[in-house]
């Protein structure tokens, strides 16, 4: 039997469930702070306070599920701290490069593509049909959204979020903690954290 927690119990953690599945876990549970949620689609729901230990302590892999890349950061890095084994999930229905590095607590998702010469940081999230284009440098705890896409040679720095059907151009770079409204395009380097919305992109805060 091949066990994975998921910590988190929402819509996303369903879609990193089914990526489990098809990496061949047929052992799933959920880990979360809400005790009034028993079960999420087919799958239990246990109490992060009572069970996380003994889950590490049965030697079941982890993925974190969870959105927020701040939050995600945290139980990834706690995760970590307690030796828990965390590992990277990829969808087989995703192209991913042979020369590809991709980090600690990454999930892959469905008909997503990653070019050669790209690197891609701990606990990040490349979404549906999202595609990353050859030679980017992709931060830690990025979020690249359903149907995002950056061009060749893109830098884009920690905690970042590229929202639905987002562009970024390329030979760009995107600084540590922006996100990047759903549709916009970048066409310049993003130089100062906040959000950026429209076509071009330009800061709102």
């Amino acid at each position: 039997m091949k066990s994975i927690a998921i910590m988190g119990a929402s819509g996303h953690c369903k879609v990193v469930a089914e990526i489990a599945l098809e990496n061949g876990y047929d052992n799933i549970v959920f880990v979360d702070l809400n005790p009034t949620i028993d079960m999420l689609g087919e799958y239990p729901v246990a109490d992060e306070d009572t069970d996380l230990e003994n889950f590490i302590n049965e030697k079941y892999d982890f993925i974190v599920g969870i959105g927020d890349a701040k939050i995600r950061r945290k139980v990834q890095e706690k995760l970590l701290s307690k030796g828990a084994n965390v590992v990277t999930l990829i969808h087989p229905a995703a192209a991913i490069a042979y020369d590809v590095s991709i980090g600690t607590g990454t999930v892959i998702m469905a008909g997503a593509v990653v070019n050669p010469g790209t690197k891609i940081g701990d606990g990040c999230i490349i979404n549906t049909c999202a595609s990353v284009d050859h030679d980017n440098t992709i931060g830690d705890y990025v979020h690249i959204s359903v149907g995002s896409h950056t061009a060749g040679t893109v830098a884009m720095g920690d905690n970042c979020w590229l929202g639905i059907g987002a562009v970024v151009s390329n030979n760009l770079s995107i600084c540590a903690d922006c996100t990047i409204g759903a549709g916009a395009v970048v066409v310049k380097n993003i130089i100062k954290p906040g959000t950026y919305i429209g076509v071009p992109a330009r800061k709102i805060d």
